[in-house]
């Protein structure tokens, strides 16, 4: 039965996403934002709502593990493995604002996220001066882009083009993103139960993965429409706004422990590939294949280890 809610729980996260993405997409496009901008900021929030979602759900159920592993893992999965696949299907020019901007928003994220956990614990002011940063940080990007005039030529496919769709699109979504994350918590529970591992473990793996599978789903299509900006955006922006609002929302509505384990291992895995993607990105005219299969191996090995460690 944990099976059925488990796999249950993920289809009903991924549509929900689905359709939240293409609210928030089709909203931007009303306000002409720059596709870079929709990548960073609405594409990044709603493939970032599952991890939320789920966070909040196992940090209420007691299970801080598992909030702290979905999101560590999920930002793991976004580059060494969604940004892997991504390339090796259609390499990617990399946007100068992706490398003055976006990594290193990316880089101080994970580096406060680091500093916040030396205690062992992400307390409700920590997480309030996260989501405080994110805002800031969002406010600033949108003024940039509507400044310079950076904005849409055209719709986006598959987006609503009626505001009442649109909006329809966005509560759907949301409120599909709720039960699945429920569905999707107590599945991945009793499955660790019954294999043996550890909240840490499925939280890094299994939950971590299924959460990244909007950031797919979007990059992919993204990529291989060629808009580049929403794809490598979408991924960068996730894994901002997996640190400074997933774990800063779910911190204000109750502490949240990080485990010993999550500092001496997974935590460095986190620090580790968001630092070896920005030489990647100055490297070759795109990133491509090589690239791709750098950060796929490197994925692999962390998953091994993760499961060697059970």
């Amino acid at each position: 039965m944990d099976f059925f809610w488990l796999i249950l729980g993920l289809a009903v996260l991924i549509f929900s996403g689905d359709y939240l993405v293409k609210g928030a997409v089709g909203i931007a496009e009303k306000f002409k934002i720059s596709p870079l901008v929709i990548g960073m900021t609405v594409v990044s929030f709603g493939t970032s709502a599952p991890e939320l979602f789920v966070s909040i759900k196992a940090a209420m159920d007691g299970s801080p593990d598992l909030a702290i592993g979905n999101v560590i893992g999920s930002n793991i999965a976004n580059i060494a493995l969604v940004l892997s696949i991504t390339i090796l299907i259609f390499p990617i020019i990399v946007d100068r604002n992706s490398k003055i901007i976006d990594w290193p928003m990316m880089m101080f994220s994970s580096i406060l996220f680091y500093i916040f956990s030396l205690d062992n614990v992400i307390s409700p002011l920590e997480g309030g001066i996260m989501v405080a940063i994110l805002l800031v940080f969002t406010f600033l990007l949108i003024r940039n882009s509507r400044k310079l005039n950076l904005n849409l030529d055209e719709d986006v496919d598959g987006t609503p083009s009626n505001m009442w769709l649109t909006s329809l699109y966005l509560v759907g979504g949301l409120i599909g993103l709720k039960f699945g994350a429920d569905w999707f918590v107590e599945g991945a529970k009793g499955v660790a139960k019954s294999f043996g591992m550890t909240d840490k473990v499925i939280g890094v793996t299994i939950v971590a993965f299924g959460t990244s599978v909007p950031e797919l789903v979007a990059s992919g299509v993204a990529a291989y429409r060629r808009q580049t900006d929403i794809s490598l955006g979408n991924l960068v922006g996730s894994n901002i706004f997996n640190i400074l609002i997933v774990l800063g929302i779910t911190s204000l509505i109750m502490p949240i422990q990080v485990s010993e384990s999550v500092m001496s291992f997974d935590m460095y895995w986190m620090l580790g590939i968001a630092l070896a993607l920005y030489p990647m990105m100055f490297i070759g005219k795109k990133m491509g294949r090589i690239h791709g299969l750098i950060l796929l191996s490197a994925y692999i090995t962390y998953i091994v280890l993760c499961v060697q460690s059970i």
